[in-house]
Parts: structure tokens; C-alpha cells; sequence
């Protein structure tokens, strides 16, 4: 049995300063909805996928929040089966850490995004509404709009005639992408946190030209009826990071870094960090995928600058850890350092110069222990099995996904919920993967998921081999898609209210935070 912890040892624990890996074991869905401000969201439909990743020293102390139905008693049954000694279950779950009187938060990324508000407050970012930069627009002024996100989510909507540079690369491109020193730039996100961070990163590199955040960015161009583009690729240019041009840069960054407290660290140091039994330390390349893809470091794990800095909790899962960014150009880590530091993260930067000495002296990592997945079956070979009627299916995609299409007599299951969803025999589960499957058979009986299959083709391979496909708009109802958080999606979904909401949700964080949450940042302009 896992050891149990009170709601209020658990908010001591957090408060205290030291490690602490506080991870919420429900699904998406259910966390988004309201959840402790510094916990980290870790599934339990996904969790040895990515508890290696985001707890990577398994002496760490864990904590486990469920809704009090004893998923996170299963789920620590299986991060001790994969190593972790310090499990803990908070007993009660959700239920008693709010009978505490301790604060509950809606929506995803929580520090992150009360971070970006705070920013605004503090430094006083300029912006820019909707209507102003479209009557520039509409004049024919000269002016450069800068999307902070990644492509994927460009592609989904811009502001028109707005280049794709996410805010971990401004630094960098900035000068590849402004024509003079007067042209006004105005950054923007789909909503506030990224608009503000991007816009206030190229005031604190000291680039000359007016800078604004677009306020409440593409959602903000929307509810005031202006039309969004959609399928675009511009995106950032390729620069030169040997450039002779861009050393003023390096200089910058470095005097920014090292005014919010950021240093350096050697190879030699990080590699005896990296090598600690008594303290976690993450190793993040904070440069594009492309970048990472070629060649990294030893141990690192791909963090882009500006993602890190918009949802700090997808990339490291310990609150307390010792955090290093790394470049091979010397300017984006020490300005997203910049930035981590005033979350109130210890953050040390390896300098570019360190890399070679770095691929050589860092330990090899410890791969993440691997998840079997389920035996394959093909798409025509289940429709034959269908026709003989000699087959049960379960499909454990997202709920969204089951009801725009799923095979005709297929029953939407979750792995937390997989009591009682089968019988022996004939057991065919519809996911997106091998492991995702073979974790949700995982909770079945021997004797029923025995001989258990998967179909991982996607819906065109469905209809090709000729089966019987629908869509149920309704079903699974609302309130059983526990994987989805409709409050984050309707936004973006021609809901004017949700987007609305969303909004008043984001300006509204600072007020929630108790003391001892406000008082994790040390935001210093």
C-alpha cells in the first residue's frame, strides 16, 4: 500500500521550497476544470509515457491528487513498480484539499499564464487594441505583426499579413524581421500570455522600434468582428547564429541574464548535476525542433524557448528542480533564462561555448522504461472478424476523436474507467498507439484481455477496408469526456461568449493566489 498525506501536509510541502513532484493523476478534462495552482497534470490514461520525463530522479517525494475514486492509489502502484520510493496519495484527493479552504484554478498552464499578467502589471508592456492596429493596417502604415506561437498553432488562425516567430526566437531574428529601427511591432498569441512576454522580451533586448501586445491577441481581433486568415506557413527567416552582426545580441542577453541573477554553468558542473542522487536537475534545449532534431546534448529534452516559457509544467514536473537552458548562439537561453528566473526557478545557462566539452563529459540518459504495446491488427482483417461477429471493440482515443468518427458498435472506454467495459474474447481496442492501448488493457483481467489486439490505422484506412463508420455528436455525453476540457476549446470554436470568459479567466488569476503563491515570483523590471 502507498503511503497517504493530508491536504495540508501536501500545501506545506509545497510551500517549504524544496522538491516536490505534486502531480494530478485525473484526466485532462476533469484537471482543467479546477485543480491546486502548482500541480502538474500527468494522466493516468497516459502516465509511464511521461512521468519519466517530467520526474526523471525517482527519489524525489511524489504526490498524487485524483478525485478521491482510488486512480491515484492504481497510479502509485505503478510509478513504484517503475522505481519511484517516495510515492505518496493525498487521501481524500480534490474533495479534501478544498474542505482545507485551499484554492482550486481553472484552465491549463496556471503558472505560466498568472506569470504573463504579472508581467504586464509590473513592466507595464504597451498594447495595442484590435481596432487601432487594424485602422493601421487599413491606412497602409508600415507596420510588423509578429505571431509568438508555434507554426502548427499559426497555421490554425492569424492576424492578417502576421509572420510566424515564436517568442523563443525574437531574440534572435528580431533584426531579419523589422526593416528599420522605427517601423512599429506588435506581437500577439491566440490570447494574453504570449502576446505580453513576446512584446516585453524585445523591450528587454533594448530593440529600438515602438513594441506593443496585441491585447487578448487573435481572440481579441475575433470579438471585435475582424477577419482572422487561416493555413498560412510565413514564418520567422534562418539567420546566421556566427554571425559577427549579432554579437551586440550576445552581450545583451548576457547583461539581461545576469540582472535577474542568471549565471553560468561548465560542462564539467552540469555533468555533476546531471549525475546527483539528492537533487533533480533538467537539461532543456531551448532552440527550434529542427535544431534538436540535428543534434543535442546528452540527457537534454527539447523545450522551445517560447513554449517553456507559456507552460513551464509540460516540460519540468518538480517544483524545486534545478533548471539549465541550453543554444549553440549564446542569446535565447540567457534571455528565456531572463525569464525563468523571475518565475522563481533556479536557472543556470550553458554557454554555447561549453557544448563540445558537454557532448563528451555528460552522462549517457537513462532511457525511459519502455510500455510494451498490443499485438497490431490491420483494418481489413478486423472488418472480417466483424462480419463473423466474433469481435468486441473498445476505442480509448479521445473522446472528441470517437464522436466525429468511430467503427459502427464500438464503445468509447478510458483507462480509469475500464471496470466491467469488456468480456473474454475477441478484444480489439481503437487508439493511436501500440502502448496507449496496451496501458488501458493493462487494467483488465488477465483472463479478459488475453489475446487483446489493436487497430491504429487512421478513419481513411477504415473506409477502405470497407467498414462501417459513424459519428455521435452527443455520445459520450459531456459530462463522461473527462479527457476534454471544453472550457479551453470553445474559445476558438466561433463561441464569442467562451472566448469572453477565457478571457476574464486569464486577467483574473493574480487576484486568486494566495500569499504564499504570489510570493514564488520574483518579477523584477
Amino acid at each position: 500500500m502507498s503511503k497517504t498525506i493530508t491536504a495540508g501536509q501536501a500545501k506545506q510541502w509545497l510551500d517549504e521550497g524544496g522538491e516536490i513532484a505534486f502531480l494530478d493523476v485525473r484526466e485532462h478534462g476533469q484537471y482543467g476544470e479546477e485543480h491546486p495552482f502548482f500541480v502538474v497534470s500527468v494522466p493516468y490514461s497516459r502516465l509511464e509515457l511521461d512521468a519519466e520525463r517530467l520526474v526523471p530522479r525517482k527519489r524525489v517525494s511524489v504526490v498524487l491528487l485524483d478525485e478521491g475514486d482510488g486512480v491515484a492509489e492504481r497510479a502509485a502502484a505503478r510509478l513504484e513498480a517503475l522505481g519511484y520510493g517516495q510515492v505518496h496519495v493525498l487521501r481524500g484527493g480534490v474533495a479534501a484539499w478544498k474542505a482545507e479552504g485551499y484554492g482550486m484554478f481553472q484552465g491549463v498552464h496556471l503558472p505560466s499564464k498568472t506569470f504573463g499578467e504579472l508581467v504586464e502589471h509590473a513592466y507595464h508592456t504597451p498594447r495595442l487594441q484590435a481596432q487601432e492596429l487594424a485602422a493601421m493596417q487599413a491606412r497602409g502604415e508600415a507596420v510588423v505583426v509578429l505571431d509568438g506561437r508555434p507554426v502548427d498553432e499559426f497555421r490554425k488562425m492569424n492576424i492578417p499579413g502576421a509572420v510566424c516567430c515564436p517568442n523563443g526566437e525574437l531574440a534572435l531574428r528580431i533584426h531579419a524581421l523589422v526593416p528599420d529601427d522605427a517601423t512599429p511591432v506588435v506581437v500577439n498569441c491566440a490570447g494574453r500570455t504570449r502576446s505580453i512576454i513576446g512584446a516585453q522580451t524585445l523591450i528587454n533586448i533594448g530593440i529600438p522600434n515602438p513594441v506593443y501586445a496585441l491585447e487578448n491577441g487573435t481572440q481579441g481581433w475575433y470579438l471585435n468582428d475582424l477577419a482572422l486568415e487561416h493555413g498560412n506557413d510565413r514564418r520567422y527567416p534562418q539567420v546566421d547564429a556566427a554571425a559577427p552582426a549579432l554579437q551586440a545580441r550576445r552581450d545583451k542577453a548576457r547583461e539581461l541574464a545576469g540582472r535577474h541573477g542568471v549565471g553560468d554553468v561548465d560542462a564539467a558542473t552540469l555533468a555533476g548535476w546531471m549525475r546527483q542522487e539528492d537533487r533533480t536537475t533538467f537539461l532543456l534545449d531551448v532552440r527550434t525542433g529542427e535544431e534538436f532534431a540535428a543534434g543535442t546534448l546528452p540527457g537534454a529534452q527539447h523545450a522551445p524557448g517560447g513554449q517553456l516559457l507559456q507552460g513551464t509544467d509540460l516540460y519540468v514536473g518538480v517544483k524545486g528542480a534545478r533548471l539549465v537552458v541550453a543554444d549553440d548562439d549564446g542569446i535565447r537561453a540567457r534571455v528565456v533564462a531572463s525569464w525563468l528566473a523571475q518565475m522563481g526557478r533556479e536557472i543556470h545557462v550553458l554557454p554555447a561555448e561549453e557544448w563540445a566539452r558537454a557532448r563528451a563529459e555528460l552522462p549517457a540518459p537513462v532511457p525511459a522504461t519502455a510500455v510494451p504495446g498490443l499485438p497490431v491488427i490491420e483494418p481489413a482483417e478486423l472488418a472480417g472478424l466483424m462480419a463473423a461477429g466474433a469481435v468486441q471493440i473498445l476505442d480509448v482515443r479521445a473522446s472528441m476523436a470517437y464522436r466525429q468518427a468511430h467503427i459502427a458498435g464500438a464503445r468509447w472506454a478510458i483507462r480509469p474507467r475500464m471496470a466491467g467495459q469488456a468480456q473474454a474474447g475477441g478484444l480489439v481496442f481503437v487508439a493511436t498507439s501500440a502502448e496507449l492501448a496496451a496501458l488501458a488493457a493493462s487494467e483488465l483481467p488477465d483472463e479478459i484481455r488475453a489475446g487483446a489486439r489493436v487497430l491504429v490505422a487512421p478513419v481513411a484506412r477504415w473506409r477502405e477496408a470497407g467498414l462501417a463508420i459513424e459519428a455521435t455528436p452527443d455520445t459520450p455525453a459531456d459530462a463522461d469526456c473527462i479527457d476534454f476540457l471544453f472550457f479551453v476549446h470553445d474559445r476558438h470554436d466561433g463561441n464569442k461568449e467562451a472566448a469572453r470568459r477565457y478571457l476574464a479567466w486569464e486577467t483574473g488569476l493574480i487576484g486568486q493566489l494566495d500569499a504564499r503563491e504570489r510570493g514564488a515570483y520574483r518579477i523584477s523590471p
